[in-house]
């Protein structure tokens, strides 16, 4: 049988009310994408020779994430008309005129319907075919879900909404999931019959089985032992047990692919993320967006990573980064802070409360506590001391401060941008550097130290150190006696 030319129709134009949420429930993310997108991707692997996706509420939003996964896509605004049969009828009205083949109608809140089930429905379709072919389920709970009625024969015979169900169709276990495979032509024909004499008072894209099989024309229906593949997300409760499941699943693709996985029910890695073998990562962990980790690397506990590299035998610990780039072998953690445009070069160090920030800081080169370095440029193997800020922001522009190679820094320095400190220069404890400082150089800002004699008990007597001070006056005037 000759392959007719497809079209997959995704509707993403509902509100979702029962998110309660200002975003769009398509956009709400599930492994790091967009609801949409997991449901744009499964389309795609289709191939299909047109892709209409109907979009309504939010609708400037929705369709900027929809391009963004799916430039090609041709985008469809659903008029005033509720329902799912309306969408779909704008969405066939879209298609060139000269389109004869059949229409795949998938919801863009339905993440887990892979590219196989809808492969299988569409072979089924064409094999048999039918003017329209569904996904069911049996299901133990079928409430909320439309109900899939049959013939005594046991051939399809149209399908019910839960609202409008009698007692006895109720009782039906089968389940519609919303997934079909029509011709186009029998679109083109029904379509407009279809009404909206219903709870809803909307025009179901359902009706068309009921429509199709009074004409005499053949419904087929699929149904799929993997339930949870068609399950909807509807609120919040839904979207964290979809959430749950995934990661599981996610965490057990990576341990199968030889990543060491401490605590599977505390690590959550998004969809986008790869690892490499012999990746270890400790209970706590949160990968996100596009990480990559090299073999060798270990991360966590309580770490989190958004869109970071982390090079090969690193060791990350209980560490925020975003947008960083971590070298291989290096260090960072515990409790350190990497804000976008951090690269730590091999064998490198970022450690103990430490925020950085658009900062390159070279092999070797290590900045071990308690410091803030942000538009920065530090060579190789090169150590910044304890305390050390860089003032890099005067209240209008950010300027950047430059630090050598083989570069000693003492504690509680401050590097009031923009400045450079030469190679192999040193500076003092406590320095505050406003100039550049030669190579080899040592950099002192520091005053004379001048102590005040006395001073604690001339201006705070009665205290308990003046008292400290007393005694400690006369042990000392004992001690010249003896």
């Amino acid at each position: 049988m000759p392959v007719r030319p497809l079209a997959v129709v995704v509707l993403a134009a509902g509100q979702g009310t029962r998110m309660k949420s200002s975003t769009p429930k398509v956009l709400h993310r599930l492994a790091g994408l967009p609801l949409v997108h997991h449901v744009l991707e499964t389309a795609g692997a289709l191939s299909p020779d047109h892709l209409v996706v109907v979009v309504r509420h939010e609708r400037d939003r929705v369709a900027a994430s929809v391009l963004e996964a799916s430039p090609h896509a041709v985008l469809v605004d659903q008029d005033d008309i509720p329902g799912t049969g309306r969408a779909v009828e704008q969405a066939v009205e879209a298609l060139p005129a000269e389109f004869d083949g059949d229409v795949v109608v998938v919801s863009a809140d339905v993440p887990f319907l892979d590219h196989e089930t809808l492969a299988s429905l569409l072979e089924q379709h064409r094999t048999e075919q039918a003017s329209a072919t569904l996904l069911s389920a049996v299901v133990p709970s079928p409430a909320g879900y439309g109900r899939v009625v049959r013939r005594a024969s046991g051939d399809v015979d149209r399908i019910v909404e839960h609202k409008d169900a009698t007692p006895d169709e109720l009782a039906v276990a089968e389940i519609n999931s919303g997934t079909y495979v029509f011709t186009v032509a029998a679109l083109r024909t029904h379509l407009p019959r279809i009404g909206a004499a219903n709870a809803q008072n909307e025009k179901y894209v359902t009706d068309m089985v009921g429509l199709l099989t009074a004409a005499g024309e053949l419904v087929a229906a699929r149904a799929v032992a993997e339930t949870w593949r068609l399950e909807g997300i509807n609120d919040r409760v839904q979207l964290a047990a979809a959430a749950r499941l995934l990661n599981a699943r996610i965490v057990e693709h990576w341990q199968r692919e030889g990543v060491s996985i401490v605590d599977p029910l505390t690590t959550w890695i998004d969809r986008d993320v790869t690892l490499s073998p012999d990746v270890e990562l400790l209970p706590g962990t949160q990968l996100k967006g596009a990480t990559f980790v090299a073999t060798g690397a270990v991360v966590g506990p309580d770490t989190t990573l958004v869109d970071t590299e982390v090079g090969e035998g690193a060791t990350v610990k209980r560490t925020d980064a975003t947008l960083a780039v971590i070298g291989a072998g290096a260090t960072v953690g515990p409790w350190s802070y990497l804000r976008p445009g951090t690269k730590l070069g091999a064998g490198g160090k970022i450690g103990t409360f430490v925020e950085t920030k658009n900062a390159v800081i070279g092999d070797g080169s290590k900045v071990p506590h308690l410091s803030y370095i942000g538009d920065t440029e530090v060579g190789t193997d090169s150590n910044i001391g304890a305390g050390t800020i860089t003032a890099n922001y005067d209240g209008v522009n950010k300027h950047r401060t430059e630090v050598g190679s083989n570069v000693r820094t003492g504690s509680h320095n401050v590097f009031v941008a923009p400045v450079r400190i030469g190679d192999g220069a040193y500076s003092g404890a406590g320095t505050v550097v406003r100039k550049d400082v030669p190579a080899g150089a040592l950099a002192l800002s520091i005053a004379p130290q001048r102590n005040a004699s006395g001073w604690v008990e001339a201006n705070r007597p009665g205290t308990a150190a003046a008292q400290a001070a007393a005694r400690a006056d006369q042990a000392a005037g004992d001690e010249t006696t003896d």
